[in-house]
């Protein structure tokens, strides 16, 4: 099968070309920054299998995604998997180009197939939700990954559909450029298993956007200890706290008031919802220290942990949440380039910056005589207050 550099292999390729783990390269015997413009979608191999992700529930993500599957595995002659659930869904079995695709699709459930070494490429239809799906799938090493924008939001889909052939072409050739988004690592540990009374292994799992910690359904507030490579830092009083990547920073962690941050940049973004301390501001850490949540002894209720959205579970006290940066990052393909896609998203999505652009002063020189005569139509400050006065007299007589 095809295969593109992506960071199951990094550390061999950083060896190779000269960069140390801090992203920089040797040259010369000087340390230069790398520029992650560089950081471009190199295939050894033409891949031969593409796994589609569509959006579920909307039926107008239908007509495109049997457009582009049609094209896969007949132009394109690829090996397509898709979900299970999508071969048993009543939108697209019911559309009249579905039956010629039904024996040509491989078809997987999550949580029952790996699809390990199985996948060379993925292509993502709809909104961010797609992405992140696509990003659970693989706990490993992840595939690049093509989104198109079939969604209501599209932040992390700078693709547009009109003309995907083209563009999808392009990707398969490598003419490509790449954003490594990284993931985090997060690990539950159970307080029976902190002792070693139970043999169960540790919830272990990869998010792309955010961990987030929270009171859940209690009226209480949470209360829970925060430590950075084993020295406690503080303790968080209020809703909860995230703790984000930097392409989460844009996501749940940007509207609890935290920064937005490139997803080039290497770090975790600690923000506090709800805080009862207004000096509690969020939070920028480098990537690969490891934090540790517990539920502080006093706390007056549990605590309640979801990892970009799902698999939420609740911690008692004496459990721990640990989570660090992992080393499998996603491999996300650009339109254009990680600048251009990254602001154009701050632009089209959040609106970034958008007001109403300001006046430049006029110089009384470039005024025409009939500019500089007073207007009678509008008055003044005083003439406002005087004929307010005035109909407040009226009104008293």
């Amino acid at each position: 099968m095809g295969r593109c550099r992506r960071e199951g292999e990094m550390e061999r390729i950083m060896e190779e070309g000269g960069i140390d783990g801090r992203g920089e390269r040797r040259e010369g015997g000087e340390w230069t920054i790398q520029d992650p413009a560089s950081q471009r979608l190199t295939w050894y191999k033409p891949p031969l299998s593409v796994l589609v992700i569509k959006k579920v529930r909307d039926a107008q993500v239908i007509q495109p995604f049997i457009q582009l599957v049609r094209w896969l595995t007949i132009d394109k002659r690829m090996v397509v998997f898709v979900e299970a659930s999508v071969m048993e869904d009543s939108l697209v079995t019911s559309h009249p180009g579905f039956p010629v695709l039904r024996d040509k699709l491989m078809n997987f459930r999550e949580a029952h197939d790996d699809l390990t070494d199985k996948i060379d490429f993925i292509i993502c239809l709809g909104g961010d939700g797609t992405l992140l799906y696509a990003s659970s799938l693989f706990q490993q090493s992840v595939p690049p990954v093509m989104a198109f924008h079939l969604g209501s939001l599209g932040f992390l889909t700078p693709f547009k559909f009109d003309n995907f052939q083209d563009q999808v072409t392009n990707v398969l050739e490598g003419h490509a450029a790449l954003t490594l988004r990284s993931r985090l690592r997060c690990i539950i540990i159970r307080k029976d298993q902190e002792t070693g009374k139970n043999g169960r292994p540790p919830t272990n799992l990869l998010v792309l956007n955010e961990v987030v910690i929270d009171r859940g359904p209690s009226p209480y507030l949470s209360n829970i200890d925060l430590y950075l490579d084993g020295k406690r830092i503080t303790s968080v009083q209020g809703d909860g706290l995230i703790v984000s990547t930097p392409t989460g920073s844009t996501a749940y962690a940007v509207a609890a008031g935290a920064s937005m941050i490139h997803p080039s940049v290497p770090a975790i973004m600690l923000t506090p919802i709800c805080p009862h301390s207004l000096s509690f501001r969020p939070i920028v850490v480098p990537a690969g220290v490891e934090l540790k949540v517990k539920l502080n002894s006093d706390s007056r209720n549990t605590c309640w942990v979801s990892f970009d959205g799902r698999h939420q579970q609740e911690l008692m006290v004496g459990d721990s949440l640990r989570v660090t940066t992992s080393i499998y990052p996603v491999p996300s393909i650009c339109a254009e380039d990680q600048i251009a896609d990254w602001f154009a998203s701050l632009d089209e999505c959040l609106r970034w910056n958008d007001r109403k652009r300001q006046k430049h002063f006029d110089e009384p020189e470039d005024l025409s005589p009939t500019d500089l005569t007073p207007d009678l139509t509008h008055s003044s400050s005083s003439d406002t207050l005087d004929s307010l006065a005035e109909r407040n007299e009226a009104c008293d007589n």
